[in-house]
C-alpha cells in the first residue's frame, strides 16, 4: 500500500495551502486517513484525520483554520488557511485500517514540507 502526497510549499503568514493524499488501492477497511506533522526537534503530532463516514478530529492548534475532507474513497485533502509560522513542519499522510479482517495497516506517505514565513 502506498500513499502519494502532494501539495505543500512556501507561503507567507496568513496564506493558504492545500495538501492531498491518495492511496493506491482499495483497502478492506479504513478507520482513518489524515495528516500528521513533525517540526524539527519536536514530536510528531496529529493535525487532522477523517473517517470514511466523515467524522473528523483536529489538533486544537489548527481548529478553525484547517479543514480535512474526503475527495473520494481513496483521496483526502487538507485545506490550510491563515497559516502561521508555527505551522512550519513536514506533513505526513497516514492511513489507519485493515487489509484483511485480521491484518492491521498503518501506512505512511512521504513527507511534504510546509514552510510559513513571517
Amino acid at each position: 500500500v502506498q500513499l502519494q502526497a502532494s501539495g505543500g510549499g512556501l507561503v507567507q503568514a496568513g496564506g493558504s495551502l492545500r495538501l492531498s493524499c491518495a492511496v493506491d488501492r482499495a483497502i478492506f477497511k479504513v478507520r482513518y486517513m489524515g495528516w500528521y506533522r513533525q517540526a524539527p526537534g519536536k514530536q510528531r503530532e496529529l493535525v487532522a484525520r477523517i473517517t470514511p463516514g466523515g467524522s473528523t478530529n483536529y489538533a486544537d492548534s489548527v481548529k478553525g483554520r484547517f479543514t480535512i475532507s474526503r475527495d473520494n474513497a481513496k483521496t483526502v485533502s487538507l485545506q490550510m488557511n491563515n497559516l502561521k509560522p508555527e505551522d512550519t513542519a513536514v506533513y505526513l499522510c497516514n492511513l489507519d485500517g485493515f487489509t484483511t479482517p485480521w491484518d492491521a495497516l498503518d501506512a505512511w506517505g512521504q513527507g511534504t514540507q510546509v514552510t510559513v514565513s513571517s
